[in-house]
């Protein structure tokens, strides 16, 4: 908590308003937080963290601290102003109280107290106190520390009086209510991703998360801001130019923040926000940066003379080739289209947006002509393989139902026509593909058996990637089209299942396949369609009792399990091993087999695990292996 200064005090009972009383959270908390579910529980660390970046956003508030017991009770300190506690002129009741037990009050619909606010706008501490078991509060303002108590969201003390102190700010800590939340298990890589989000966000300050569950212990700071945002996402690739751009305004009452930078890759990657918010289906924000960004472009190959008057112009799919960007607006009223908050939708915005990048961005480009050659003659190759894909797309667009025998020898289809149930399987080789095509069941399970390994999609253009018939293959199947035609509506099949064996080869045919859906369908991972299968890696056998174990470790504890005498143990090292029963019972059949759901926990990590792992630079990845060595597991060479 910080020493108390000088400063123009606006934040006070007064500034707190009152729209409408706290009802219904508990009955219905999914309408507050969205869910019950993990998620809904990680909601209410990220509401309290943002009612104190809120306070860092108003220029009160520069450290914040996170800790998680080991009893899983969640603490939340900041060094802000402090939350008021004097009576509230109307309610006649202690702000604080007001804060913590009434919906819609806060000093976030104030404009003189909080100019941007991300959170629930008001809501969020109301709504953590009626789902928690438990809340304390302290705060440390104008000298003097105060303490309160609740309990399922009710005052059961009043405010304490702790004694006086040079210190300002405010610490929170609750215990989420078990009987409310399906889980009460905090997942701490999610959480992470969220703090090193805010803290690129929020230039200078210090977020530190400490998980004792784990003994574990993260500071988030980065004076760079956006800049070091661009920079973590690019690392271990080859970059143009060497530092990103960074472009900066304020024009009507909107903030405008924009780095970004190019790398030799193919795969674009733009993440947008509007107060700290993740903005995942874009907005205007996001469409101005893009109109924007084709247009200077094509403006500037033309006066450069590297683009012909009788040349088609460049798409905007083809400037943003290998394109690395961050987005951020601050603004005092964000509307965002839905209530999870992933468009937004202030008409004004786009204008702004597309002013200040034009503006700023020309000066660049006409100061660096050489830098700006270099993207145009990038967009100009993606422009020519734009097209050569346009008439390889054409051949894995599904006209009317699939048609089988267009796929020879490969897709076995489910009978099922209802993508709800059915399955599909992507099996390594075709001796496992033999047994999965025997061995299902073939009402609502496809198996699509993969020759040899996928093209690495990470070193390659999408004509190159839809000239390979394995692929391509792959896409007609599934139904959805690829690029700018996905329709995740069109999908055949709701689980698509990678089967592969568990040795090195069926390692990285796995991961050259969760490259592709990563990079080319990444909606198939974020509605959690995708999922790896997970073969038995032992049969053992005494007497006539033949067991599966799927893991080195079961199996260490089965051999102590068992008295001496004639146990028979067999190996699998490839799926092809298995007769179709056995493949049936041990990985195909849902009442016996272990499938796990490919969820995307933190983006910006796969992102640069994938560019490391598969991508041009050698370093990286020599680097990342002598690294992790000693962490692999069940090697099997």
């Amino acid at each position: 908590m910080s020493n108390v200064n000088n400063m123009e005090e606006i934040y006070s009972a007064s500034k707190i308003q009152v729209l409408e009383g706290l009802e219904a959270v508990r009955k219905r908390p999914g309408m507050y937080i969205g869910s019950t579910s993990d998620r809904g529980l990680h909601q209410l660390v990220f509401e309290v963290v943002d009612n104190s970046i809120d306070e860092a956003l108003a220029g009160h508030c520069s450290s914040i601290n996170l800790r998680i017991s080991k009893d899983k009770t969640v603490t939340v300190e900041d060094d802000g102003r402090g939350i008021p506690v004097e009576e509230h002129p109307t309610m006649k009741r202690p702000a604080l109280e007001v804060v913590l037990t009434m919906l819609h009050a806060g000093g976030k619909f104030n404009q003189e107290s909080y100019k941007v606010a991300g959170g629930l706008h008001g809501v969020g501490l109301s709504v953590v106190n009626a789902l928690s078991r438990w809340l304390e509060v302290e705060v440390k303002r104008e000298g003097k520390h105060y303490q309160q108590r609740y309990e399922k969201g009710k005052p059961v003390s009043s405010i304490e009086y702790l004694g006086e102190t040079g210190e300002s700010g405010t610490r929170i800590s609750f215990y989420a209510d078990d009987s409310i939340f399906e889980s009460d298990e905090f997942d701490y890589q999610f959480i992470a991703q969220r703090l090193r989000e805010l803290a690129f966000l929020n230039k200078g300050i210090k977020i530190t998360f400490t998980d004792e569950r784990e003994e574990k212990t993260e500071e988030f700071k980065y004076e760079g801001g956006i800049v070091s945002f661009v920079e973590f996402l690019n690392e271990g690739k080859e970059v143009i130019p060497l530092n990103p751009v960074y472009l900066y305004s304020e024009k009507a009452d909107c903030t405008v923040e924009i780095a970004l930078q190019y790398n030799t890759g193919y795969s674009e990657q733009i993440y947008s926000y509007a107060n700290n918010i993740r903005t995942h289906e874009g907005g205007t924000h996001e469409s101005g940066f893009k109109s924007s960004l084709t247009r200077m472009f094509n403006d500037m190959g033309k006066k450069l003379g590297l683009l012909k008057d009788n040349q088609s112009k460049l798409s905007g799919e083809d400037v943003r080739e290998g394109l690395t960007s961050v987005i951020s607006v601050k603004i005092y009223e964000p509307q965002f289209e839905g209530q999870t908050k992933t468009k937004l939708g202030n008409s004004e915005v786009k204008g702004v947006v597309d002013s200040v990048l034009y503006e700023e961005l020309e000066v660049f480009l006409e100061q660096n002509p050489s830098i700006c050659k270099k993207i145009i003659d990038k967009a100009v190759r993606a422009s020519r393989a734009r097209e050569a894909a346009r008439k390889a797309r054409e051949l894995t667009r599904r006209k009317n139902a699939l048609e089988i025998s267009a796929l020879p020898g490969k897709l076995a289809d489910c009978v099922s026509k209802d993508p709800g149930e059915s399955e599909l399987f992507i099996v390594e080789g075709d001796s496992a593909g033999g047994s999965a095509k025997q061995g299902r069941e073939r009402r609502t399970q496809a198996v699509l058996p993969l020759r040899g390994k996928i093209l690495n999609v990470e070193k390659a253009r999408l004509d190159k990637i839809l000239a390979n018939d394995e692929i391509r293959t792959m896409i007609t199947a599934i139904g959805t089209g690829i690029g700018e035609e996905f329709d995740i509506s069109k999908t055949r099949y709701q689980k698509i299942i990678i089967m592969t064996d568990a040795d090195v080869d069926g390692s990285h045919i796995r991961t050259l396949l969760l490259t592709f859906f990563y990079r080319y369908m990444p909606e198939l991972i974020s509605s959690g369609f995708i999922y790896i299968a997970q073969p038995p890696l032992y049969k053992v056998k005494k007497g006539k009792k033949e067991e599966y174990l799927y893991n080195q470790e079961e199996m260490d504890e089965y051999m102590e399990s068992k008295e001496a005498g004639n146990i028979s143990v067999q190996r699998y090292k490839g799926l092809g091993e298995m007769n179709p029963e056995q493949l049936w019972e041990t990985t195909m059949n849902p009442e016996n087999r272990i499938i796990k759901r490919i969820e995307l926990v933190d983006a910006f990590r796969a992102d640069q695990m994938l560019s490391i792992l598969m991508g041009d630079k050698v370093g990286p990845r020599k680097e990342f292996i002598e690294e992790h060595a000693l962490e692999a597991q069940n090697l099997d060479i």
